[in-house]
Parts: structure tokens; C-alpha cells; sequence
């Protein structure tokens, strides 16, 4: 019989189970990798459990009760691999189970909530509010205002309704305040995300709000690590560098920053323990991440994918998309503060981008693009236009999302589009017609793999 067919020993606990005090919404590959990996190494660590719920499908959940919550986190870089059983997670549930959900808040000791659920899972609009007219959550306005003064559980199914009710049932039970943690890339997260909680209870009591204050302090976030997505071979990674089976690893880069901003009134783990900052003002630290990493990855994900590209280690090798992302992080540039140590910042990040150990795949980035578009994009796009220059990258990278999102490249389809992602953009008489240009010149790329170097017109060349 061959090693390979011997079945494996399953991951164990190490340490005694911890009791439940962060609730998690969204659990994925990347809160595995980031917000489980700083609760576990934290100095207090054996007093922060983690109870997560999944997003849309309730597979991982399913895939982590299976073994215990435990998994392997393997850290790669150029030298090689290094692995860890993580064990802060110690329960995970499908995201539609909401009764578990009030259940948990409803617990003295539960102090945190954190989410991981993309741009998209907010619901929010161009200006960052919450989409009433949204049919999911109209549903779930519905659903709630159905089942005030029962003793029945709304069916309610985004992400916000999901909060709001479990934030209500604490309120209810009169316990005290809990920090809320947004970990998506939204610029100010805790705000936008406690905009949207007063107004999904306003729309269902309206003046009936004033109860949030005094139950959630909202904590703004700027994450940091690239992980991309799992595959059979880190799977057999695991067996060879630990000897024990794992079917849900995560592989992340050594890489992880992790700053915040906020109250933690029912207390904290010391996540700074293992590097996590906590600082007075977020905003330019998110701005530079939001729009230097995040910003490239979007414009990779599509530009990069355009050239036949699959992986950013990849794109970033090519001299025409690296060219398109320094011109861009130049763009950004513009519109951030002094003190930001930007020089350093974009050397770090083409040799992180450049790490062909991490096969970080496009088309796990480019999932949601216009979304992420929205909020990583066409504020730079919209400063430079503001102060007289032409943001040739940034329009590239809006042309490249359009052409793989299928829109075609005709100015009245370019403009009907813009108008839906950013109606400030589509006013501007001459980005229509510059977004149609470019995205022809994409699509005629596209056609004629293998590429050569991009030939824009002469006019759209030239650097402010």
C-alpha cells in the first residue's frame, strides 16, 4: 500500500476549546486567513472563540464542522511554505440560520461582531447608502415589521437585515453594546455600515433608532492580505508539511496588516499582539489601500485577464500591464496626503504582486467588479477629471471592467452603463466617448492573442 493511500490523522486541538465571544458574518478564505489568524495569536487568545456564519451557501460551514472547525493555514512565500493548525474558529453555521444568529447576540459574553462579505453584500448605492428599493431588502424590511411583537424569526436574508435583527434582539435583552467590525474594502466601513443599520430600522419603525447607539459601536478597518483561492494541490501541501488531513486549507502571503479605528465597549482580543494597529484617524490609511492595492488588483483583474492573463504574478510580469498600474498608483497619487510612505508602499506591493508562489487567480478578483469599481476606481478617475488632467489608467481600467463585463464598446452603451455605476462620470461630456475608445482598442487586443503592446490613440497618450 502507497503512503498516498493511507488515509491521514484529522487536525486536533491543541488547546481547550474557547468560549464563543466574536460572531463572524461571511466566513470565507479570506476571514480565515486575516481576522481568525489575529484572534489566534493573540496573547489572550484562549478567551476569544469565533462562531461564523457563511455567506451564500452553507458548504463551508458544512466543510468546517466536519473536522472540528480546524484548518491549516499555510503561509507561502518565494523561500517555500510554512503551516499552522489555526483554532480561534469554534463554530460555523449556514448564514441563513438567523435563529442561531439572535441566539449568540443574545449572550452576555458575545463582544464582537465581524464581517467579511464583499463591496456587494452591503447593498449600498453610488453615495454609499443603504438600497431600500433593493428587493432583498425590502423583503426583509417586510419580514421584520411582520414578525415585531412576535415571538417569530424574520426570514431575513442581507446582510444588514441579518445585523440589524440580531443587534435588535440584544437591545431587547438588555445587554450591553457590542463593536461591530466591517473588514470589506468601503471606505469608513463602520460608518456606511451603521448608516445602513439606522436606515434599515428606520424603514421599519421610523423614528425607532435611537436604541443602535446605545447597543453597537461601529469600528472602521483597513485588511490587508492577499489569499487567493484554494486548490486540490494545497491540499495535498498540507498532508506533506504536517502529515494530517485538512480538505479546507487556506494559503495566504506572509504579508498581513490589519489597522482600526473605533470603541470596543464589551472588550477586545490584544490583536496587537500580532501586529494590528489602532489608530485616531483611518481614512488615509484606507484611501492608500483601497486605491494603491485594491485599485491595481481591479484593474489587473480585468486589463491583466484582456491579455490573456490568468494570474497576477502573471499580468504583473507584463511590461504593459505593470506600465498601466504604476501609471495609475501615479493617478492615485494625486488625490492622497503626505506621510503615507507611498514609495516603499508600491515597491512592496510589485513584489508581493510578483510572488508566483501565491497564484492569486483574476477571476477570483474581478468577481463584482462594477461594485468594486465604484468604490476603488472612479474617485480617482473623478479627482483627476476635477483638476484638469486625463486619467488615462483609470479610464483603462474602467474600459477593461465594461468590455469583460460584456457591454459593448459603443458610446451609447458605455454611457447607458456609467450612468448606472456613476452618474458624476456619465455627466462628463468626453469619458463616454474616451471609455468606448479604449475599450475598442481592448476588445481588438483581445482578438489578436497572442498581444503585443497596446496602441492607444495618439491624443489619449499623453501623461498629464
Amino acid at each position: 500500500m502507497s503512503p498516498a493511500s493511507i488515509a491521514a490523522p484529522a487536525l486536533v486541538r491543541a488547546r481547550p476549546t474557547p468560549p464563543v465571544r466574536i460572531v463572524h458574518l461571511g466566513i470565507g478564505a479570506f476571514h480565515r486567513a486575516h481576522q481568525a489568524w489575529y484572534t489566534a495569536h493573540a496573547a489572550d487568545a484562549a478567551d476569544w472563540g469565533i462562531a461564523a456564519f457563511t455567506g451564500r451557501s452553507s458548504v463551508v460551514a458544512d466543510e468546517l464542522r466536519a473536522q472540528d472547525c480546524l484548518y491549516t493555514l499555510i503561509e507561502r512565500s518565494s523561500e517555500g511554505d510554512r503551516s499552522e493548525t489555526i483554532e480561534s474558529i469554534v463554530d460555523a453555521h449556514p448564514g441563513d440560520d438567523v435563529t442561531m444568529l439572535l441566539e449568540l447576540l443574545r449572550r452576555a459574553e458575545v463582544a464582537i461582531v465581524t464581517l467579511t462579505v464583499t463591496e456587494a453584500g452591503y447593498r449600498l448605492d453610488d453615495d454609499g447608502r443603504l438600497r431600500l428599493d433593493d428587493p432583498v431588502v425590502a423583503g426583509d424590511v417586510d419580514a421584520v415589521r411582520a414578525t415585531r411583537g412576535t415571538d417569530a424569526v424574520p426570514a431575513v436574508r442581507s446582510v444588514v437585515g441579518r445585523l440589524a435583527t440580531a443587534l435588535r434582539a440584544r437591545h431587547d435583552a438588555g445587554l450591553s453594546a457590542v463593536a461591530v467590525v466591517p473588514c470589506d474594502n468601503i471606505p469608513d466601513n463602520g460608518r456606511a455600515l451603521a448608516d445602513a443599520c439606522r436606515a434599515f430600522v428606520e424603514a421599519v419603525d421610523p423614528g425607532d433608532s435611537g436604541w443602535l447607539d446605545q447597543t453597537a459601536s461601529f469600528v472602521s478597518t483597513s485588511v490587508d492580505r492577499i489569499t487567493p483561492r484554494t486548490t486540490i494541490e494545497d491540499v495535498a501541501t498540507v498532508r506533506v508539511l504536517t502529515g494530517r488531513s485538512d480538505s479546507i486549507p487556506v494559503v495566504t502571503e506572509p504579508f498581513t496588516d490589519w489597522v482600526l479605528h473605533g470603541r470596543f465597549p464589551s472588550g477586545r482580543p490584544a490583536w496587537e499582539d500580532a501586529g494590528a494597529r489602532f489608530v485616531t484617524d483611518i481614512r488615509p490609511w484606507e484611501l492608500r489601500k483601497l486605491r494603491i492595492l485594491n485599485g491595481a488588483h481591479t484593474l489587473l483583474a480585468s486589463f491583466g485577464a484582456l491579455r490573456g492573463h490568468a494570474t497576477v504574478d502573471a499580468a504583473i510580469r507584463d511590461p504593459e500591464c505593470r506600465n498601466v498600474v504604476e501609471r495609475w498608483w501615479d493617478e492615485v497619487e494625486n488625490g492622497l496626503p503626505d506621510g503615507l510612505d507611498l514609495e516603499n508602499y508600491r515597491a512592496s506591493l510589485v513584489q508581493r504582486f510578483a510572488n508566483s508562489r501565491i497564484a492569486h487567480h483574476l477571476d477570483q478578483i474581478s468577481q463584482d467588479a462594477p461594485a468594486k469599481m465604484r468604490i476603488r476606481i472612479i474617485p480617482t478617475v473623478l479627482h483627476e477629471l476635477d483638476n484638469g488632467r486625463h486619467p488615462l489608467a483609470g479610464l483603462t481600467a474602467i474600459a477593461a471592467v465594461l468590455v469583460r463585463e460584456g457591454i459593448r464598446p459603443d458610446v451609447t452603451s458605455i454611457t447607458t452603463e456609467l450612468r448606472r455605476l456613476s452618474p458624476a462620470l456619465a455627466a462628463r461630456s468626453d469619458v463616454p466617448r474616451s471609455v468606448a475608445d479604449i475599450a475598442r482598442e481592448l476588445e481588438r487586443q483581445s482578438e489578436a492573442l497572442p498581444l503585443g503592446p497596446m496602441t492607444m490613440p495618439e491624443h489619449r497618450r499623453q501623461h498629464p
